[in-house]
């Protein structure tokens, strides 16, 4: 199509053709104030057998850009406009399975593990969402108290994933473990509940228990190590092309030695400008929980 961009793409196992394949969302003529397209497109494609080619299988029509996508036990999961779907394989097109229409603005983040889905939304923060197979309905069971500009998420296990909002801030998300395994233990996953929302939101609330401002928009977030077999670390990307890593402490010592050098340091070396280091690594929430490595 004319005017056509892609914001998004994945490898996603397919059940029906039993292979792996690349999905790629787009979006018709879009514009960003305000946000309006002509429509959007989901293309499906298939790897050649040299690994060097694509195959076009078939164009999926959407009324909305198609923000993220994901795989998710054989089928995809799509977020278009503020809607999350999954999407079956068909012979022709994509089948549209599930919807859930309850997101506030605009969905630009998804990741998924087990039944449970990971959703980012542009201005709403990140929201855990449940799949109930037997019942065909995906429900919001809990989410953030701020209201954050997602740019980029990054799962760091079941119940936690870091984060990263326009403003310039990285932060870990994390859901209660009581919660947690409230809604694993729950037959119905904490549906019944959901009916009962707290401030028209989810039912339950996540946990912000460490932040930090890096002073650029984060746009990319990835889990790596520096070396082989060395400690896994979350590594991040700025719009201004910095790249940074966050090193998790593995013993209280050393919590207690960096926590004490980095407030030293801050007597020590004082700012150029005559800035207060806490407060401008403070700058939209107050930090917590990380250390300072750049001071």
């Amino acid at each position: 199509a004319k005017n056509e961009a892609a914001l998004s793409l994945c490898h996603v196992y397919m059940s029906g053709p039993n292979e792996l394949l690349l999905a790629v969302g787009t979006a018709i003529s879009l514009t960003f104030a305000p946000r309006d397209c002509e429509g959007g497109f989901i293309h499906l494609y298939r790897y050649g057998t040299d690994g060097t080619t694509l195959t076009l299988v078939h164009s999926t029509p959407t009324d909305g850009p198609v923000g993220a996508l994901c795989g998710f036990k054989g089928h995809l999961l799509a977020g278009v406009n503020n809607a999350l779907r999954i999407y079956d394989f068909g012979k022709k097109k994509m089948l549209r399975k599930v919807e859930n229409r309850n997101f506030p603005n605009f969905i630009s983040t998804i990741h998924a593990a087990g039944d449970r889905i990971y959703v980012g939304d542009v201005q709403e923060s990140i929201h855990f969402v449940k799949y109930k197979a037997d019942e065909g309905s995906i429900y919001v069971f809990a989410d953030d108290v701020r209201p954050r500009y997602m740019t980029a998420t990054l799962p760091l296990d079941y119940d936690t994933l870091a984060g990263a909002d326009k403003f310039g801030n990285i932060f870990i998300n994390r859901l209660p473990k009581d919660v947690s395994e409230e809604m694993d233990d729950d037959p119905t996953g904490g549906k019944n509940v959901h009916a009962d929302g707290l401030l028209n939101g989810a039912p339950n609330k996540s946990e912000t228990p460490a932040q930090f401002y890096v002073g650029e928009t984060v746009c990319a977030l990835t889990k790596g190590a520096l070396q082989p077999g060395g400690t896994e670390l979350v590594l991040y990307g700025t719009l201004m092309g910095g790249i940074g890593a966050l090193v998790p402490f593995s013993t209280k010592s050393e919590i207690e030695f960096f926590t004490h050098l980095e407030m030293h340091m801050r007597q020590e070396a004082p700012s150029l400008v005559g800035r207060d280091h806490m407060s401008f690594r403070s700058y939209y929430a107050p930090v917590k929980n990380v250390v300072d490595g750049d001071l």
